[in-house]
Formats: structure tokens, sequence, C-alpha cells
């Protein structure tokens, strides 16, 4: 179809990336968000090879490498020290044609925004609703405002306007036990390998440091938590300092590193897969329509991934705006669902909820051949868009 006009609610990864692809299809297209100023939420991502083909194809390859961190092995070790696993992650590489890319957010979206053009991104605008007619879909904003379009896309997030419209309720966001706390740190060898990933686990907990461009680490610790404790920033380092108290001296210098007044405190949160994606002319994408627990490393890939199937969809097809939409509901509802209850079982068993699970997967991860790693990650990556 040609000459679309566009309308897509929220300018995270997944908002953004659309945008880049729908004006490259030659649609008009707007994004708004309801920020006043874009600020990501995190500090880094893991974009593995899967969501870094998708951007290639978008012809941002070139700049996402430059922002890339070079990640060519991964390593597990127990709290007390002892390595659990190693696996060279090149073998990976070639069997799937492409390297991932760990990347600072802030990055990211400078990158994606660049691409999709500032001059279409409204900020400001915070999404009430949206209606649909048989002609066009409407987005209605808090202020008043209305934009109509040929399709309204919702990319707005876990807590997302548009959502309800679509499936016809409220869909609740769901703890997940567990708190996060991620930031950059400048990249030292004392912490951790320059080119390697490296997870601590042990009791219910994990450390981790990987690297991104600019010659720094992205850093996460997760412990599990009850839900609505609040620790203020200048606190965070002390916070950590206790609860990974004894952990190996890499993870305390880490901790001693890191700035409280950066370190981001998330508490983590899922939906439930829905039933529905789309509903006529509106479309759910990204964390909207499938927000994942982070354990898995896919939740920016597979909104990265939505945004070039439903823009192959709309180019591609001719019979409707409403019977693209279905095809790609069709082509991502299994695979998003599949990978975000994935991603809820092993937030499980990384946080303890099953603690004898816990533990036979703390062994399991010392018996576990490098190739078995290598095989899971390429059945996902090549499950995707791209191959």
């Amino acid at each position: 179809m040609y000459n679309l006009k566009v309308v897509i609610i929220g300018a995270g990864i997944g908002g953004l990336t659309t945008g880049i692809a729908m004006r490259r299809a030659g649609y008009q297209v707007d994004v708004y968000d309801r920020a006043q100023e874009l600020r990501p939420a995190g500090a880094g991502i893991s974009l593995w090879s899967n969501g870094v083909k998708v951007l290639n194809y978008l012809g941002l390859g070139e700049q996402l490498a430059a922002i890339g961190g070079e990640m060519n092995a991964m390593e597990y070790r127990s709290h007390t020290d002892e390595s659990l696993s190693y696996v060279d992650l090149r073998p990976l590489f070639e069997r799937v044609g492409q390297r991932p890319y760990p990347v600072s957010r802030t990055d990211l979206q400078s990158m994606l925004l660049d691409a999709c053009g500032s001059e279409y991104v409204h900020l400001g605008m915070n999404c009430v609703g949206v209606e649909q007619d048989e002609h066009s879909a409407t987005a209605i904003f808090e202020n008043g405002d209305r934009v109509s379009g040929d399709l309204v896309i919702g990319a707005d997030g876990i807590h997302s306007a548009v959502r309800a419209d679509v499936v016809g309720h409220c869909v609740d966001r769901r703890y997940a036990r567990y708190v996060n706390w991620n930031g950059l740190v400048k990249a030292d060898p004392e912490l951790c390998e320059k080119d390697l990933w490296v997870l601590y686990v042990g009791d219910n907990k994990r450390a981790s440091m990987m690297p991104v461009g600019g010659d720094r680490f992205y850093f996460f610790f997760g412990a599990p938590m009850v839900e609505g404790t609040q620790v203020a920033p200048p606190h965070r380092q002390d916070e950590l300092a206790k609860i990974f108290q004894g952990w190996p001296e890499a993870v305390q210098k880490l901790i001693q590193a890191i700035d409280p007044e950066q370190t981001n405190r998330l508490e983590i949160g899922d939906i439930d897969p829905l039933e529905r994606l789309v509903k006529g002319r509106v479309a759910l994408l990204g964390d909207s329509a499938h927000a994942t627990t982070p354990t898995l490393g896919q939740g920016g890939c597979q909104a990265i991934e939505d945004a070039e199937v439903l823009t192959r969809y709309l180019t591609t097809t001719n019979i409707s705006v409403v019977d693209a939409l279905k095809r790609y509901e069709a082509a991502r509802k299994e695979r998003t669902a599949d990978l975000a209850l994935k991603a809820r079982k092993r937030t499980s068993t990384i946080y303890g909820h099953v603690p004898e699970a816990t533990q036979q997967w703390y062994c399991d991860l010392k018996q576990e051949p490098p190739e078995a790693v290598v095989n899971a990650l390429a059945k996902v990556i090549l499950a995707g868009p791209m191959g």
C-alpha cells in the first residue's frame, strides 16, 4: 500500500524503529510521546543478532557498530567466585551471520531519533485513547488534540494507553518479584575483561557487566524484593553493598565504582500474553504488546522485529490496512508470547521463586556444554524475520 499516514504513540525503541522503517517505505509518519524530554528507561541493553540484522537492513549498521560493545564471550561465576561456565560466542556469530551489540540506551535512542527525524517526534503529548471508523484511526490526547491517520500504532510501553482499546479491557502489569539496579561505569580490566559478558550468580541474586561503546561497561544487579520498596539515589550504593556483601572482589569493586546518582533502580514487571495485538486499524507493538522481563535479553529486539514485520506487511500487501495488521498479528503473536513466557520462567529460576529449581540451575551451569548455549541462542536469533 502507498501513501499511508501513520500515527505512532511512543518514542521508545519500538516506536522510533517503526518510524524509521515506515518513513523509509515512503509513508507520512508522526510519533507522539507523553514525556517532555526523551529519557530512556535503563542504562544499557543487549541487542542480539536478530535485532541487529533489522537495524542493518534499515541502514543503521555502521552507526550501531560504532556505539556497540565488542562482546566475544560470556561467563557465569558463582557468588563465591567459582567459574561455572565459559562460552566463546564467536561460533554463534559465524552461525547466525551477525554479532550482537550491547549498547548504551542513550546512545541507541539518540541514533534512532536522528534516523527517524526529530522534527517528526512530538513530545508532551499524552495519548489517552483511540477511536476508529471504516476509513481512519484517531489518537486522542489529554490536551484535547486529536490526530488521525490510516492507522495508529501503540508503542507506548508496559503502561500503554492504547492497549485497552485494542484488547477491550485494562491489562495490569505483573510484578516479577525482583529489583534491578543498572548503570554505566568506565571499563576496567580489574572488573572484567573488556570483551567479556560476566554474570555472577548465587543466593537467588545476580550481578553482571558487559561491554558497550565508549570504553564502558553496562552493569546490572538483581535481587528478590517485595514490591513497593524505595531507596533514594544517594543511598543505592550502600544498598547494593549490603545486599551483595561477601560477593567476589570484582563485584565489590564494581559497587565502589558506580555513581549512585546515575544508578537506576527498577521494579521489574511484565504482562500476560495478550489475546490480540490488533483491532481494525490499531496495532500494538513492543512492550505495549508483549512486555517481558529482561532475563532473555530479547525485549528490545522483539520491538525491533515488530517494526520490520509490520512495515513489511503494509508495503507488500494491498488488500487493506486491516488485512495487513491481521497478518502482522499472526506473524508476531506466538513468537513474542513464547519468548515472554520463557523469560518469565527464567526469571523464576534466577531469583529463587522455586528454591530447588534455582539450586539445580546452579548445578546445571557447570555441566551444560558451550555448544548447547550457542544452539539455544542461535535458535532464538534464526527464528527472527531476517533469519
